[in-house]
């Protein structure tokens, strides 16, 4: 079959020399440049000819391998009603993330940021017996979230295109073997588009649900982190990394001492005053949970993970206290909050697992220029609920083994949930069982970044060069340069005939009054696996054909390389 051969002279195609300045990462800068993405707005762009070819191969891996597992491609609408988000309790856990309208008449609605409710709906409207499940249903389309900063080009827009997939079932076990399914299919897609990826263990969070995993691609330019033990394969995303402290018996500890440390409102401030390591100290944290007010205790050498709280809380909304939060409450003193005699009373205490029962330390007084040391856990104050809240740091104990995990930056490519019965619940979703009875449907829900992962193949490829496609996913087979005049043009487009008549997918610079060294490096910067040059040698019949990811340059003759192109 006779494929696309597109000509740059008639082509819609511009490369820039220099980056936004804006642009943060290796993918903003090189799709912008190489002429496959503009900047429309903050958070949205528009995808040219070429970088619409990239996302459309990716969408075809994507689309061929859901339909393998045999998953039932359909569409539905962006634009949603507010009731079934409401029912499911989403329209408010997504908070400020979901852009929220309303029509001529008052009708409240949304764009659609994922699709659970509106599935739920749908099987619920086509399926009311066991004996139309088990039923895999996908789609392809753009989601909307409204990013605060949106940022990194298409890594992080406010629109963006995605495959959302959602199984429905009659038993746990069904369940599991549609989560595998989707688990072997997302493999075989990474694979294909030439991701290198790693599927970690994952927390739910406002999704809900059991079982979660992601699927990360290796970057610098990754907004996650994730943790990995080389002693025995552990692999989590640092919001879903655990850890267990033994308690200890509080028995013959000194009683708690007050102190007077006067400016010492921070741990820094306070170690340095005392002489402790700051692992000595107890840091307080005051955040809002549903705006009560809420104190996280952990190691004064820890940080709070913001996110992981966030997670741990979920569908509850966590905020940092503000100064105004502190007036006409005086039992709270800035800088100076402990937990004895306050957990339980001014607010409700959290604490991660290393604040253990039977540990000590120092912390606030709950007086001003006051701290107090030997304050022990399960003795002078008590833990509510732990947590596991603190930033993971490099060294920390695997949870599996007990060995140093290494810390690893990523982008989310992917992430499926068993759901379980969280929105069958909501909804009411039931079908007849075999023994004639209402059986509740069990989901799961299986996403893919697609517009994200075209980001996350140019960072991973590109060279200092430009962009450096696989294959697969590349705009066209091969890029033919006609280095010269007209009789390297001609020769070029003969070749570009041939070639396409062949089944290659070619894409030829004939620009006219465009120097070769400006097409040889817009020839690197776009990225075509295969470059082919018509220069010095055409009159000859000879040409040269470089590999882009190698480097590597042959001298053959126009046969040769054809028949090296076509096969």
């Amino acid at each position: 079959m006779a494929a696309r051969v597109t000509r740059l002279s008639q082509s819609m195609f511009k490369t820039l020399r220099d980056a936004p300045a804006d642009a943060e990462t290796v993918s903003h800068r090189l799709l912008v440049r190489a002429g496959y993405v503009r900047r429309s707005a903050a958070g949205i762009w528009s995808w040219l000819p070429l970088g619409k070819r990239v996302l459309e191969n990716v969408t075809r891996i994507v689309r061929e391998e859901m339909d393998a597992i045999g998953g039932q491609e359909v569409l539905l609408p962006a634009l949603l009603p507010k009731e079934p988000y409401e029912t499911s309790g989403r329209w408010d856990e997504y908070g400020d993330q979901l852009f929220r309208l309303a029509d001529r008449k008052g009708a409240q609605y949304l764009l659609g940021p994922t699709h659970e409710e509106i599935f739920t709906q749908l099987v619920q409207d086509q399926c009311s017996s066991y004996k139309d499940l088990p039923v895999i249903l996908y789609q392809i389309q753009t989601k909307y979230r409204d990013e605060a900063r949106p940022r990194s080009g298409i890594l992080r827009g406010r629109e963006f295109q995605m495959k959302d997939s959602y199984s429905f079932d009659t038993d746990d076990a069904a369940l599991a073997e549609s989560y595998r399914l989707h688990r072997e299919a997302y493999r075989r897609i990474f694979e294909r588009l030439g991701l290198d990826h790693r599927i970690v263990t994952a927390v739910s969070g406002a999704m809900g649900g059991s079982a979660s995993e992601e699927f990360l691609a290796p970057a610098a330019a990754g907004e996650d982190t994730f943790a990995d033990c080389p002693a025995c394969g552990f692999a989590a995303n640092t919001e879903a990394v655990t850890v267990t402290v033994p308690g200890a018996d509080p028995a013959g500890l000194p009683d708690t001492e007050e102190l007077d440390t006067p400016d010492t409102p921070t741990i820094e401030t306070l170690a340095e005053h005392l002489g402790v390591p700051a692992s000595a100290t107890l840091k307080n944290l005051l955040v809002k949970v549903d705006g009560e007010i809420t104190a996280v205790g952990v190691p004064g050498d820890r940080e709070v993970d913001l996110g992981k709280l966030a997670e741990r809380l979920a569908p509850a909304r966590v905020e940092l206290v503000t100064a105004e939060d502190f007036a006409g409450r005086p039992d709270l003193v800035r800088g100076y909050v402990g937990p004895q005699g306050m957990a339980g009373t001014s607010f409700r205490y959290l604490a991660d697992p290393r604040v253990a029962p039977g540990t000590s330390w120092i912390t606030g007084a709950n007086k001003p220029d006051t701290h107090a040391r030997h304050v022990v856990c399960g003795r002078d104050f008590e833990v509510d609920r732990y947590l596991d809240v603190v930033v993971v740091e490099p060294g920390d104990p695997c949870p599996s083994c007990g060995a140093g995990l290494r810390l690893e930056r990523a982008i989310e490519i992917g992430h499926i949930f068993q759901l379980g019965r969280k929105y069958a619940d909501a909804f009411g979703l039931d079908v007849l069982g075999r023994d004639g009875k209402p059986v509740r449907v069990t989901m799961g829900s299986y996403g893919i970044g697609v517009s994200r992962a075209v980001a996350a193949l140019a960072e991973q490829t590109a060279d200092e060069h430009g962009l450096c496609w696989p294959r697969e996913v590349a705009p066209a087979d091969v890029h033919i340069v006609a280095a010269g005049k007209a009789v390297q043009t001609e020769l070029a487009l003969e070749l570009a005939g041939r070639l396409g008549d062949a089944g290659v997918r070619v894409l030829v610079d004939d620009r006219m009054g465009v120097s070769p060294g400006v097409k040889f490096a817009d020839a690197e910067l776009i990225g075509v696996p295969s470059i082919l040059i018509v220069g010095r040698g055409a009159p000859q019949g000879r040409v040269e054909l470089k590999d882009r990811r190698t480097g590597e340059r042959e001298d053959l003759t126009t046969e040769e390389a054809l028949a090296r192109l076509r096969a």
